[in-house]
């Protein structure tokens, strides 16, 4: 049967009608398939397509092919060359070079990547019989066998449905036939779908074993996957040996004996990452048994590394051995030689392994697929074609109804209306007809349109667009109702312009080539009315606020708020439009800069900071800010010349920003959070810098050009046309990259540099104008670029590890490049080097939380899937600084390629990722170019690495220069956004940002040793801030411990409190350096600063809480009892605050419920012996404790009920562990005196926490005193007696009198201290018990002794036994009468004293004690008897009114015996005191006041006392303060307390104690100055009219003091410096400013002096009070500007007053200077030196202590200035705003100290030294006056500085000169020359001037000096 040509369609046809074999051969022959047959055989598999326009009909019939020689003479000379390679090749040993090299060359154009993938579908088979054909053979040339062999050509092999060469051994073929079983194919890897199979030919006469050790995984995406080779007739076996296990241990195994000879087949080694496993043809054996041996072990460990076993070939080995073949065969693996030894290898970290199948290249049906639209789906096409129908159907509609409007009618439709300019489409129809063309260019058939259709569209757009470029839409204040009707209406004129605005932008952003559609005017009038409705109407709107004259207005519009919002939604999407015309169409210059100025100005608008506050919303109105900022980073990136215009508007608009608007944060960010959107434009534009800009248009362009050139020029030119202007790439695949590789690269270099060039130079101009910016503001002052500059690196930070902003590395990168170089520059101004400091903080903390964010996010991805896993691990090994910069690089899954993935995933939902991706492109190729150059040309594989990093580079240079190449040629596993901000982070550990932390660190802790205090302050609080996000710094750093404990002991108050914050924040990060910071801290309780103190207190209360040793407890404790007495009253109410909580508030709760438990005795008994080891550590920590328990038992401490409870089981605790257990157990047990002594402590806080039981269990401790430890518990025992005994009832009398029958005796023998507590404590027992003869009896006795030794001589050496005795009669007899009333006793007075005639026992005793006082006894009399005599006084007082009493004390006062003046001293203390508390109401009655019932009334002149406070105030008050200003020691103090205790109960005239109270002030004693400074204060606030007359005697008291006690003149103290009357300046802040300023006036008026009526003998005198007053003026800490200024003007005013004068006085009388004297020069016209002039050395020395105060006082005026800014001229107007500036607390300059002023002076103050001294000084005076131009003061400046204006007098001291007051104009001073011979500066005119503009006014004047003489200050 004939088949007509065709192939039969069911194998063969039936019946072979007897033809032969070879004929049936020849008929099987394929034929030609038709297109029905083929088409399901191609990669179409949807339905034919019947448009021959998408797939051409294909033809049949020979092809056409042109041949590769033009003649046959080349022809031949081609077969010539190839016989020649036959001839080389017949010979296998051959080395011809030109073989190998033709080998070569072709095995390089046979590599996979160079050709073409074909997919098809395996035809029908030839015959049914497949068995019955033998394959036939091809015959090749010598040649082309060497090419088959030596060549490795892979491809793919669709369906095993062809026929397989027969296999004769079964169980191999079975293997072969089941490949998909293999273990390693657990996981698919690239092209796992398809079979990859060898050439069969290559293996027909192979019988070799081929040896395969496993090799590192390919990097390649064109490897061949490692699978067993397809079945072949030979008997070839693959053997493949994994690596060894990691617990493999040679020594575990015997060596087998190699018992045949071997053949070695060694591994190719490589460590390229691309290596590939491939399987050559090995030379045919020579042999039939065979013996395998390996490498040596050491020899594959160091090119392997370990692979998953899916990576590895099937393990084949384990197969049963095929019949016939030979059983000998053997594995043999050798031992280690002898010379191996482990040392001498190192171990090297693997890098993590590589995921080999994520990263896939397309095939190329794929690419086709992806580029061409043939790939779409019916459904597809069918939208489509359902897009232009609709379409086209709706613009039919719309012609339609515009055809059937007649010509000059005004009937509408629902389509079309009438405008001013012809018809246009209505709001509806706009919206429906830019959908459609929106929806057609989506599907890609708007090229399909037709041209007039859409002409005519757009050309019915315009009208609207027109009046919407008029239309009135301004927003007015003042809107009523009416007018806002009528401004909707043209708001809806204008809605419909934005609408046909967006249909004919619409229209051209579509991407036709139509350039009738491109019409400048159209695009102008969109923007137009753009521009009109955001200026006139959005804006305005955005800028109202609900308050204000607006008010009115704002609530009207919030009811039309929708109305406005779908009018800024329109604005939105036309600016959208216009944004998408930037980057497409060619723009004029015109539409380009009003697009740019409108856009800039919308980012800067100032929206509400509330939602309150604005109509329209603030969320709405900012999503239009960010299409404002893609429209602008759009014309940025298309016009590069604009780009620094663009960076100019937007840096210098930041000062525009209000301060609300900087905080307000509100472009979102995608991951989280929120940034400036001044902050997103910068990184916005940055990375744009850093993408390549789309040439299409330029291209365009250029075409157009060259089309016109061709219609001109004729085809002469078309020779040029297509010449290409732009860059030519010599590499053009990733094969020839590979071969050339630095040309790759280089390449890329070339490509990318100036792009990153341009992004780093955009970036360094932003840094370095913010940064010059902030270097010249501050914090607090008007420019707020300080401000910004931290706003914008906070926000940096916030998107560090933002994928979408890879250029906030940048950025804070150049920031810190920045901030390193200020901060490391010997130069740098100290402000800028505190703000370095600031930022390298903040930017340290930013790299340690970046590292704390990546090691948390690690434990939720190491369980993640291959991806999660190998980033985790690279991420690991880069947190360790152990990753190869290789592996971040690398191109199959590396951390950029995951992140450009990502990043290229999600553009097409948000286009603007596209800057992001560009900016990480050119960061990866600048690490390439980085690590390429680090690759060590001694390594064996560097020529496979350089190979792969040229195909990395081909590849990144076809990604920068074509965005769609990566998605187009590769394809990648999906991204998940946890994986991506990993993958970004690693790349961040690798940047220069993150790398350069510890250069940051090293910075921070240099500088906490810097000069300057505050850089000290400032680097703490950084250092603060990194360990807050990095604490190991601690452990890794132990001289950050040392630093900031040296800073905790800093002179500066501000370092100190840093340094303490520091050590707090260790303490809390690291608990273990609690115990060895402490110390430090309890120094820092101390502290002079009152914030310091409060700080160390609180850290001390949290080290007590969580710290349970008794030893660190008790010391806490101790440092805060003694800041309960701290001068500070806030720091005394957080002392007893803190002791309240840490010792009593832990104990409320279970003293009233659980108070029986065992836990809470314990708990009490070891708060016991904390408190028993807090009073052992002594330094008076006893009586502050009295005074804490006093206060927190009181009735107005707001616990007293829970303090009572735990003070009181406290007390019971002691008893039951101390008293009871006396002995005590252990070393811990407290002693019974300390016990005892803290007892003590809790009786005279109150009594009642004691019960009576208690009580008399320390009876015995009263028997038997002896001394040391006894002496002291009975003591503490007698006090406890004394103050506890009062409330025992009679019922324990017995106990009563057992106490006193024990005490009586021990009053003979104890000491002026116990005997007072002893004899208090009889005296109480006397009056419970009624019986007061054992008393009268001893203090008779004593009068009797007394009496007896009154006639004896005591100053008889022989008597000092009597002296001893009398003494101690004295002190008893004292001590009784001090305690006890013995009137009601005066009958056995008078029994044993008949000539006593007084009914006051009290006056028997000082009338038998007076005696003893006279000068004419020993001392040691005098001083008993005076000490007596004020015992009984101080509870007698009336006897100080008696005449042998006070004549007395007098007497001692005018010996000025300081022994016997202290005890007067002391016994008028003590009664002052008592008086105090006698007056206080409620007071509790001591003995010796309950007599006197009209005290315990509290009335005026009811007690006895009463008037005799004032008469010893009167009497002795001069005394008292004579000694109280004689010295700093103890008696001064004991003086102060009296004047102090005087002054509170005003017992004197206020200013009788006032300055002396100033002077004492000033005192070195603390406790002196702290008594006068407390009581100064309160009678300033008593009595502040009487105080301010007496200031300056204070003054000038306070001066005297310091001069004669102190000894030192100087108005400050240094470290820090210190006014010494800055305790009287802290008082008058109390006052009002205008008493302080007439204070201050008055000091300088002290300084003041008349120059004729100096007295040479007092001046000196006047001198050194001058430098007093001077000192303290300028370190006063000054309460506002105005007062300040006033101390100012007043300096300068003197200056000028009386300087004037003494500088002439100078120049006419020391250096002879005349105004008629001629001027001598020379031939060179200079002056000639003068001849010195005798001078009178008096008057020299008189002139110059002159010059040498006012020079010191314009020093201070100087300081002052400079250092509270004052430096600037300006005048300030009248006005609130000026006044609130003058009522303003002066802000202090950072860094200025006073160590300059202070050497100014005291070198000023030391002139009189020498002649030659004074003469200097002299003659700087005068230059002072005359040259300087910091002096200058006209009678218009007197008049201003009465006014209190900011500037000094002297504003254009540059146009005149100083002179005498109410002169009128400055004097001039002509002269031949000036002293020394130096030159007049010239000098404009002094007439002063009118109101009018005066001249020189364009010249800036200052009242300051030169900027290098200011400079010195710092």
């Amino acid at each position: 049967m004939a088949t007509n040509g065709y192939m039969p369609q069911n194998g063969l046809p039936n019946g072979s009608n007897g033809t032969t074999h070879a004929n049936r051969v020849a008929r099987s022959k394929p034929r030609v398939l038709t297109v029905e047959e083929a088409l399901p055989l191609t990669p179409v598999t949807s339905i034919i397509p019947f448009n021959s326009d998408i797939v051409p009909f294909p033809t049949v019939g020979l092809r056409s092919s042109v041949s590769l020689f033009s003649t046959p003479a080349e022809r031949d000379e081609g077969r010539r060359a190839l016989d020649s390679l036959n001839r080389e090749a017949v010979d296998p040993q051959t080395t011809s070079r030109r073989l190998q090299q033709s080998l070569n060359d072709l095995k390089e154009l046979l590599k996979p990547e160079g050709l073409t993938a074909f997919k098809f579908k395996t035809g029908p088979k030839v015959s049914p019989d497949s068995d019955s054909k033998a394959q036939h053979r091809v015959s090749l040339t010598p040649f082309a066998q060497r090419v088959l062999d030596e060549t490795s050509i892979e491809f793919t092999y669709p369906s095993p449905t062809r026929p397989t060469p027969a296999i004769q051994n079964k169980a191999f073929q079975k293997e072969i036939k089941t490949p998909t079983k293999s273990p390693t194919k657990s996981k698919p890897t690239p092209y796992s779908t398809q079979q990859s199979v060898s050439n069969i030919n290559a293996y027909n006469h192979n019988s070799t074993i081929f040896v395969q050790v496993p090799q590192e995984r390919s990097k390649s995406q064109i490897s061949t996957p490692s699978r067993p080779p397809p079945a072949k007739t030979s008997s070839g076996i693959a053997v493949v040996i994994p690596t060894l296990p990691n617990n493999f241990r040679r020594e575990e195994y015997t060596p087998a004996k190699v018992e045949k000879a071997s053949i070695q087949s060694a591994p190719r080694p490589s460590n390229s990452p691309s290596q590939q496993i491939r399987q050559r043809d090995p030379p045919k054996p020579s042999s039939s048994t065979f013996s395998i041996q390996l490498p040596s072990q050491s020899t594959a460990q160091s090119h392997l590394k370990s692979e998953t076993p899916r990576q590895l070939a099937p393990d084949i080995t384990s197969a049963e051995p095929p019949p016939g073949s030979n059983p000998s065969l053997s594995v043999i693996i050798p031992d280690l030689p002898h010379t191996f030894k482990t040392k001498d290898y190192e171990v090297v970290p693997d890098s993590p392994d590589t995921p080999q199948h994520l990263s896939r290249k397309r095939k190329r049906s794929e690419i086709d697929d992806y580029e061409d639209d043939i790939g779409m789906g019916v459904d597809q096409r069918e939208r489509g074609d359902l897009a232009a129908r609709n379409l086209r159907e709706y613009l039919q509609d719309i012609f339609d109804a515009e055809d059937q409007l007649q010509p000059n009618t005004t009937i509408m439709n629902n389509i079309i209306i009438s405008t001013s300019d012809g018809h246009s489409m209505t709001s509806m129809s706009q919206t429906k007809v830019e959908s459609l063309l929106q929806k057609i260019i989506s599907v890609g058939r708007y090229q399909q349109a037709p041209l007039p259709d859409l002409l005519r569209l757009q050309k019915l757009s315009e009208g609207a667009l027109k009046d919407a470029e008029v239309v009135d839409v301004k927003v007015d204040d003042a809107m009523g109702e009416s007018e806002i009707e009528e401004w909707l209406q043209r708001v809806a004129i204008a809605e419909v312009g934005l609408k046909a605005a967006r249909t004919s932008l619409r229209l051209m952003s579509g991407g036709r080539e139509d350039k009738q559609l491109y019409s400048e005017d159209v695009i102008q009038a969109a923007l137009n009315a753009f521009k009109n409705v955001m200026d006139n109407c959005i804006v305005p709107i955005v800028e109202m606020r609900s308050s204000g004259t607006s008010a009115t207005t704002f609530k009207a519009l919030s009811a039309q708020k929708k109305i406005i919002i779908n009018l800024l939604t329109q604005c939105r999407r036309v600016l959208s439009l216009l944004a998408s015309l930037v980057a497409n169409v060619e723009l004029s210059e015109t539409v380009i800069n009003t697009l740019e100025f409108t856009t800039s100005r919308l980012i800067f608008v100032e929206n509400a900071p509330i939602e309150r506050d604005s109509v329209l919303g603030v969320a709405k109105f900012d999503t239009l800010r960010v299409v404002a900022m893609d429209a602008l980073a759009q014309i940025f990136l298309c016009n590069p010349a604009q780009r620094q215009g663009i960076f100019d508007e937007i840096l210098t608009s930041l000062e525009k920003l209000p301060v609300t608007r900087q905080s307000a944060r509100q472009f979102k960010l995608a991951e989280g959070g929120s940034i400036q959107l001044v902050s997103a434009l910068i990184m916005r534009l940055i990375q744009t810098s850093a993408n390549k800009p789309d040439d299409s248009k330029d291209k365009r362009r250029k075409q157009a050009l060259d089309a016109l050139n061709r219609e001109d020029e004729g085809d002469e030119s078309q020779s040029n046309v297509h010449k290409n202007p732009t860059e030519v790439y010599t590499i053009k695949s990733e094969s020839r990259a590979e071969q050339q590789s630095v040309t790759a690269i280089q390449e890329l270099r070339d490509c990318v540099s100036p792009l990153l060039d341009t992004a780093r130079q955009n970036a360094t101009y932003v840094v370095g104008f913010i940064v010059n910016r902030a270097m010249k503001s501050t914090k607090s002052g008007d420019a707020p670029y300080r401000n910004l500059l931290d706003l914008f690196v906070e926000d940096f930070i916030t998107c560090l590890d933002t994928t979408d902003w890879p250029a906030a590395e940048l950025l804070l990168r150049l920031f810190l490049f920045k901030m390193v170089v200020l901060a490391e520059g010997d130069k740098t101004p100290a402000p800028a080097k505190n703000m370095a400091l600031d930022l390298l903080g903040t930017m340290g903390a930013a790299i340690s939380e970046l590292n704390s964010r990546i090691r948390k996010s690690l434990t939720s991805m190491e369980n993640g899937d291959a991806l999660a896993q190998y980033l985790t691990r690279l991420a690991h090994s880069s947190l360790e600084k152990r990753a190869s910069s290789a592996d971040v690089v690398s191109w199959l899954c590396g951390p950029f390629r995951v992140s450009v993935e990502y990043l290229d995933e999600r553009c097409s939902s948000d286009p603007q990722l596209h800057s992001a991706i560009g900016f990480l492109m050119a960061e990866w190729a600048s690490q390439v170019f980085t690590t390429c150059e680090a690759i060590n040309d001694d390594e064996d594989n560097h020529q496979q690495i350089e190979r792969e990093y040229g195909r990395l580079a081909y590849r990144l240079r076809m990604m920068v220069t074509d965005r769609r190449w990566l998605s187009r040629e590769y394809s990648f596993n999906s991204v998940n956004p946890p994986q991506a901000r990993l993958a970004y982070s690693v790349t961040l550990l690798h940047s220069q940002f993150c790398t350069s932390f510890g250069r940051v660190l090293a910075i921070l802790l240099g500088s906490m040793t810097s000069e300057q205090a505050t850089v000290r302050s400032k680097s703490l609080k950084s250092v603060n801030q990194v360990l807050d996000t990095d604490p190991t710094i601690l452990d890794r750093e132990p001289a950050v411990k040392h630093l900031i404990l040296r800073c905790s002991n800093d002179t500066s108050v501000q370092v100190r409190d840093s340094a303490l914050s520091l050590v707090g924040k260790c303490i809390s990060l690291r608990p273990a350096l609690e115990e060895e910071l402490t110390p430090g801290i309890l120094q820092r309780v101390n502290d002079s600063g009152v914030g310091v103190r409060k700080r160390a207190m609180k850290l001390s209360k949290d080290i007590y809480l969580r710290n349970t040793k008794r030893d660190i407890r008790s010391s806490i404790a101790d440092a805060l009892l003694h800041r309960v007495v701290d001068l500070d009253e806030g720091v005394q109410e957080l002392a007893r605050q803190t002791i309240e909580e840490v010792w009593m508030s832990p104990f409320y709760q279970s003293s009233t419920t659980d108070s029986n438990s065992a836990q809470y005795k314990l708990a009490m008994a070891d708060h016991v012996a904390l408190m028993v080891k807090t009073i052992q550590r002594g330094s008076g920590v006893s009586t502050v404790l009295d005074k804490v328990l006093q206060n927190m038992l009181s009735n107005d401490a707001k616990f007293s009920t829970a303090n009572f409870k735990v003070c009181k089981a406290l007390v019971a605790t002691m008893f039951e562990t101390i008293i009871d257990n006396s002995a005590g157990e252990g070393n811990d047990a407290p002693s019974a005196r300390d016990a005892l002594e803290l007892l003590k402590i809790f009786a005279k806080s109150n009594a009642k926490l004691f019960e009576p039981e208690q009580v008399q269990l320390l009876q015995p401790y009263i028997n038997n005193v002896g001394g040391g430890d006894d002496l002291a518990i009975f003591w503490s025992v007698v006090v406890i007696f004394r103050h506890v005994l009062p409330h025992l009832s009679k019922i324990h009398n017995n106990f009563l009198a057992t106490v006193r029958k024990q005490l009586l005796p021990t009053a003979a023998r104890m000491g002026r201290a116990i005997l007072d507590d002893v004899v208090a404590c009889l005296w109480i027992i006397s009056e419970v018990l009624g019986d007061f003869q054992h008393l009268t009896k001893l203090v008779i006795s004593s009068l009797l002794g007394i009496q007896q030794i009154k006639n004896f001589d005591l100053n008889d050496p022989s008597r000092s036994e009597l002296v001893k005795k009398v003494g101690r009669l004295l002190m008893i007899s004292g001590t009784l009468g001090k305690h006890c009333d013995f009137d009601p006793q005066q009958a056995s007075f008078k029994e044993k004293f008949p000539s006593w005639k007084d009914a006051s026992v009290s006056k028997l005793m000082t009338d038998m004690f007076a005696p003893f006082a006279s000068p004419n006894q020993p001392l040691e009399v005098r001083k008993s008897a005076l000490d007596a005599i004020g015992m009984v006084c101080q509870s007698w007082p009336k006897n100080f009114a008696s005449a042998s009493i006070y004549t007395s004390f007098q007497e001692v006062f005018r010996e000025k015996n300081s022994v016997l003046e202290a005890i007067i001293l002391r016994s008028f203390k003590d009664f002052l005191l008592l008086e105090e508390k006698r007056s206080e109401a409620g007071a509790e009655m001591l003995p010796g006041s309950a007599h006197d019932p009209t005290a315990k009334l509290g009335v005026m002149g009811g007690g006895q006392g009463d008037g005799i406070a004032i008469g010893i105030a009167q009497r002795f008050l001069r005394e008292i303060i004579r000694l109280a200003l004689a010295s700093q020691d103890d008696q001064a103090l004991l003086a102060t307390e009296v004047v102090a205790s005087i002054a509170r109960q005003g017992l004197v005239h206020p200013k009788e104690c006032g300055p002396t109270l100033i002077a004492l002030e000033t005192s070195q004693n603390a406790k002196i100055a702290e008594i006068a400074f407390r009581e100064h204060k309160a009678l300033h606030e008593k009595h502040e009219t009487i105080l301010e007359k007496e200031y300056m005697r204070a003054v000038l008291l306070a001066y005297e003091y310091q001069r004669d006690v102190v000894e030192n003149t100087h108005g400050a103290t240094l470290d820090p410096y210190t006014s010494k009357l800055h305790s009287m300046i802290d008082v008058l802040k109390i006052s009002k400013v205008k008493n302080r300023k007439k204070f201050f006036e008055t000091l300088c008026s002290r300084i003041d002096f008349e120059p004729t009526k100096i007295d040479i003998n007092e001046f000196p005198q006047h001198l050194e009070f001058s430098q007093f007053i001077i000192e303290n003026m300028a370190f006063f800490e000054y309460a506002s500007v105005d007062e300040l200024m006033c101390a100012i003007n007043s300096m300068e005013k003197v200056v000028a007053a009386t300087g004037t004068g003494i500088a002439h006085s100078i120049e006419s009388e020391i250096f002879q200077v005349r105004l008629d004297q001629p001027t001598k020069i020379d031939e060179n016209g200079q002056p000639l030196p003068t001849a010195q002039p005798e001078v009178d050395p008096i008057r020299l020395r008189l002139l110059t202590a002159s010059s040498m105060m006012l020079s010191s006082l314009w020093e201070a005026r100087t300081y002052l200035r400079r250092l509270y800014g004052l430096s600037t001229a300006k005048k300030e107007t009248k006005g609130k705003g000026a006044t609130k500036d003058l009522n303003r607390a002066p802000v202090k300059v950072p860094f200025v100290n006073g160590d300059k002023f202070w050497e100014l002076n005291g070198a000023t103050m030391s002139a009189l030294n020498s002649e030659e001294q004074m003469m200097t000084q002299c003659r700087a005076f005068v230059e002072l006056l005359s040259i300087d131009q910091d002096f200058k003061l006209t009678a218009e400046g007197d008049e201003e500085v009465e006014r209190g204006r900011l500037t000094t007098p002297s504003d254009d001291e540059e146009n005149g000169e100083a002179g005498p007051p109410n002169s009128g104009r400055g004097r001039k001073r002509k002269a031949a020359s000036t002293p020394g011979g130096r030159k007049k500066r010239a000098r404009s005119s002094s007439v002063q001037r009118g109101r009018a503009r005066p001249k020189g006014s364009g010249k800036r004047g200052s009242v300051e000096k030169s900027e290098d003489e200011l400079a010195a200050w710092e």
